[in-house]
This record gives structure tokens, C-alpha cells and sequence, in this order.
């Protein structure tokens, strides 16, 4: 009789947990991936900062996220620079509305740089690609957000990291920062041949609607994230006027 009690008892914590282990559904996973080499000065990281932060509480988002069938999605934020320089700066965060938003700008807004090194566009998609085995999550889409402003010039091929990560069902977007005033030693990793959104289009998006967003300047960077977050959470076909390409 004993046995049996204990046996029932253990089947109801088993169940129990069973159920408490289940994933959350949101319509996205969303992992946002920031450049933040030394050809990102300390001005330029705090425009790309707050426009991480303002993008996430823009109405336009908001409107986005509540449009979609759970109106919810799932963000997480990384910062990467050289081969082993990724740091979580927000762990994912659940954003239904103004105010999850509100707490995750919170985080980006006030977190310390994380890194001044080389560009390791590769080891942070890698990197990015990880942090959906913690999620936590299931969504019918996972995106990988790259932002930056140079090729990579450190790690393996980024194409190969790349391939993976959409061999894994992953779409891998891009946000390729012109860089106008760049110190003389960096020009040519920012500005490569054919400029640097045809680097992004070539080498770093993939997967089913993948595009890369081109912005001028680190001024403008919440206005461009904003079109690109609308962009992901809706789902719709990116638009084709020579600043939002699709692959």
C-alpha cells in the first residue's frame, strides 16, 4: 500500500513538473545582436543604445506585437566584438506591451558597454544562434538581428555561420550601418568594395525574407529599427526602395 502511495505521489510531481517545463508561446523569438567594435566610438554606441530602447517602446512596435495571433514575442539582446566577446545584456524577455517594453529599454539603456575589440560577426551569430536552446519559447519564427558598421575580420567565414544558423530553420536579417566618420584605419573594413550592405546581402542574411536594412548615420538608427522590428514582428515582405533588400 505504501509502494502505491509513494509510486501515485511520484507520477503527480513528475506530471506537475512536466507541465511547469512547458514552453511559453510568443509569435517570435527575436534575438537583437550589436556591434560593438572599436570602429563604433563612444558616441556612436549610445545613439545605436537608445535606439535599441526607443525602437522597443515605439507605438508602430507595440501595435506590431499586439497584431499577431498570441501577441506576445520573445526578445533577448547581445553585444559581440572579437572571437569569445558576446555578452547577454538582456536575458529573454517577454514583451506584450508598453510596459515588458519599458523594462527591457530599461536594461539596454543602463547596462555598461560591453567590449571594444575587433568584429567577429560570425562568433556572434554563433553565439546568438545558442541562446534559442534557453528560451524557453516555442514560435512558428526565430529571427537573429545583426547590426554593424564593418565586414568580419575575425573568426571563421561568416557565410559558414551564416549557413548554419538557417540550416537550423534560423532567418538571419541585417542592419548595415554606413559609417561616415570612421577613423582612417578602419575604412576599409567599413567600407568595403561594393559597400557594405552588398557584404551584408552576400554574406551575412539568409533564410526565407531575410533583407538587410541599410542606415546613413547613427542618428537616424531608432527610426531604422523601428522599419526593420515592424518588419520582423508583422512578418510582411520587406520592401524593395534600395534601403531595405531582401535576399
Amino acid at each position: 500500500m505504501r509502494s502505491a502511495l509513494l509510486s501515485f505521489l511520484s507520477a503527480v510531481l513528475w506530471l506537475g513538473g512536466a507541465c511547469g517545463a512547458r514552453a511559453e508561446n510568443v509569435d517570435l523569438q527575436l534575438v537583437l545582436t550589436s556591434d560593438v567594435s572599436r570602429s563604433i566610438d563612444n558616441e556612436e554606441f549610445k545613439l545605436e543604445r537608445e535606439g535599441y530602447a526607443a525602437a522597443l517602446e515605439n507605438p508602430q512596435v507595440l501595435s506590431a506585437i499586439r497584431s499577431g495571433p498570441t501577441g506576445a514575442i520573445a526578445v533577448s539582446f547581445v553585444e559581440w566584438s572579437s572571437v569569445g566577446e558576446q555578452k547577454v545584456v538582456v536575458d529573454w524577455s517577454v514583451i506584450r506591451d508598453g510596459e515588458g517594453a519599458a523594462v527591457v529599454a530599461a536594461q539596454i539603456r543602463t547596462a555598461p558597454r560591453s567590449f571594444v575589440g575587433h568584429t567577429s560577426i560570425s562568433d556572434g551569430l554563433d553565439f546568438a544562434v545558442k541562446r534559442f536552446d534557453v528560451s524557453a519559447m516555442s514560435s512558428p519564427r526565430r529571427v537573429i538581428d545583426v547590426a554593424g558598421d564593418g565586414t568580419n575580420n575575425s573568426g571563421r567565414p561568416i557565410s559558414d555561420a551564416r549557413d548554419d544558423a538557417v540550416a537550423k530553420g534560423i532567418v538571419v536579417n541585417g542592419l548595415a550601418i554606413i559609417n561616415l566618420n570612421p577613423n582612417f584605419g578602419f575604412i576599409a573594413h567599413t567600407q568595403p568594395p561594393g559597400g557594405l550592405p552588398t557584404y551584408y546581402k552576400e554574406n551575412v542574411i539568409g533564410g526565407p525574407g531575410s533583407f538587410v536594412l541599410q542606415i546613413d548615420d547613427f542618428g537616424s538608427f531608432d527610426d531604422a529599427m523601428v522599419q526593420k522590428l515592424v518588419t520582423e514582428i508583422s512578418g510582411v515582405e520587406p520592401k524593395k526602395d534600395g534601403k531595405l533588400a531582401s535576399k
